[in-house]
């Protein structure tokens, strides 16, 4: 919770409240912002975090002004885990930080209407009414930016694309609802605006809601202070489609799940469509009731998975395109979206934000974006994404290679069709991790840090002489890094 209390010379002073923890002031914000100094460095700092102003902590929601809603957006890409690490060790625990343009700064840079709806806000946007009748315009509220045209398809991603597709295109459906679930940045939100932006387009008769999960609880919580839960009624249950992003967050929030159960059975019993998206699947949802679960999974349920190394690639190109309009003159040298698919592989908005930062300085510096330009540029964020590898993993993946059962590669079998494939693992091993030649050995059915040594020096002997080794090292490293 957050209070105003009378600090020096009368001042308020703002004041948030972790549910347990310590309480955190504006002048302890000052010192989390102070080490966050030594994680993000002190340029970064100086442009990006000491501008920030902290407002309130709301249910593990965090609060604070920013000058612009670009910086807002900027600061939660790059540097959102930071400071929620940093709050942390501060005793405060925050589940979400939103950035939130004051209302006077808002207005005198720019009309609303340019805001995406991805960009936070200190309160939680009305939801997207997109039809012909209804009086707020979807620039206001879909991000014109997330269209079908600029999603990049691969093929973790291509299933959850077609179905959004056909949903968009409108006729008859074989499943209601369609659940999106994956990990962070991996196009749930992009799919759920790509479908407003076509309906608006070819069915503008159909009243289209979308919200997230957050902004239904705030118009459900608002409702019943205002005695006026008919009209939140009326809103949500007379769309021909209702999309909900985020709907994890409901979990814990036993009354807004209740009228969210009612709203989806009705809805599903007049036939009209839901999307729902999630980072995870409906089954492995927390303090969220089975019967919504059940509900929200018997449609077609979608995994969209982590991005490949050509699906990343594909994102850095379209992403420039259209950097390229902005930053006119940009050159991109060759190896540069290949060197970043490779180094940052676990969060696409990790990637995008690297992009973003590589044309925002060659156009301040008015150089070309080189290899070496972005190793000293994304220092920060590499070091960050650098995977860690396990013994397990390249057990796994060696075994899968050479076509063995796992327990025959670490078991104590000794004919070469398992030995051979043992010291490759091992080798692997030594180069990849951080482990000892006793904690691999360990791994490997409890073999001697001796043995270990004898497999790795005859991989090195081999690689220079065997074509087929070195291939296979060449193979199977790539596979591990990717």
């Amino acid at each position: 919770m957050w209070v105003a209390k009378a600090g020096r010379g009368g001042r308020a002073r703002v004041t948030m409240k972790a549910g347990r923890g310590q309480v955190m002031t504006n002048d302890n914000w000052a010192q989390v912002s102070e080490e966050l100094k030594q994680a993000v460095g002190a340029n970064n700092h100086t442009t990006w975090i000491a501008p920030l102003r902290f407002e309130a902590l709301v249910d593990g929601v965090a609060r604070f002004h920013v000058p612009t809603t670009f910086h807002g957006n900027y600061v939660l890409q790059n540097f959102g885990d930071q400071i929620l690490t940093q709050l942390a060790r501060a005793g405060v625990t925050v589940q979400r930080l939103i950035f939130a343009q004051s209302a006077s700064a808002s207005a005198a840079s720019r009309p609303a209407a340019a805001q995406p709806s991805g960009s936070s806000s200190g309160q939680p946007a009305a939801p997207a009414l997109i039809s012909d009748d209804d009086d707020a315009t979807p620039s206001a509220t879909l991000d014109p930016r997330f269209t079908f045209d600029r999603f990049v398809v691969g093929k973790p991603n291509e299933m959850a694309h077609a179905a959004a597709r056909r949903i968009a295109e409108g006729g008859s459906l074989g499943f209601n609802p369609l659940f999106l679930y994956g990990g962070v940045g991996l196009g749930k939100t992009h799919l759920m605006h790509a479908i407003g932006h076509e309906m608006r387009q070819h069915q503008p008769h159909l009243k289209v809601v979308l919200t997230s999960a957050e902004q239904f609880m705030y118009r459900f919580i608002t409702a019943l202070r205002d005695k006026r839960m008919m009209d939140f009624k009326q809103l949500f249950r007379s769309v021909d489609v209702l999309m909900v992003d985020d709907i994890q967050f409901l979990g814990g929030k036993d009354s807004t799940q209740e009228e969210f159960f009612h709203t989806f059975n009705a809805l599903i019993d007049a036939g009209k469509r839901i999307i729902i998206s999630a980072d995870r699947a409906p089954g492995a949802m927390k303090d969220v009731e089975e019967r919504i679960t059940s509900r929200m999974g018997s449609g077609l349920v979608v995994d969209l998975f982590p991005t490949d190394f050509e699906l990343r690639v594909g994102i850095l190109q379209a992403k420039a395109d259209y950097y390229r309009a902005q930053y006119p003159g940009i050159v991109v040298q060759p190896g540069v979206y290949e060197f970043l698919a490779h180094r940052i592989s676990n969060n696409v908005r990790v990637l995008e934000g690297a992009l973003t930062r590589l044309f925002a300085f060659a156009s301040l510096v008015g150089r070309e974006i080189s290899l070496e330009m972005t190793q000293d540029c994304l220092a920060d964020i590499l070091r960050a994404s650098d995977r860690k590898i396990t013994v397990e993993e390249i057990q796994r993946r060696v075994s899968e290679h050479y076509n063995i059962r796992l327990s025959d590669m670490i078991g104590p079998k000794r004919v070469r069709n398992y030995a051979r494939p043992r010291q490759v693992a091992m080798y692997l091993s030594k180069k990849l991790t951080s482990r000892s030649l006793p904690e691999i050995g360990r791994r490997f059915g409890g073999r001697d840090h001796t043995t270990v040594m004898h497999g790795v020096r005859k991989i090195e002997e081999l690689k220079s002489t065997d074509s087929q080794i070195a291939d296979d090292l060449e193979l199977l490293r790539r596979a591990l890094e990717e």
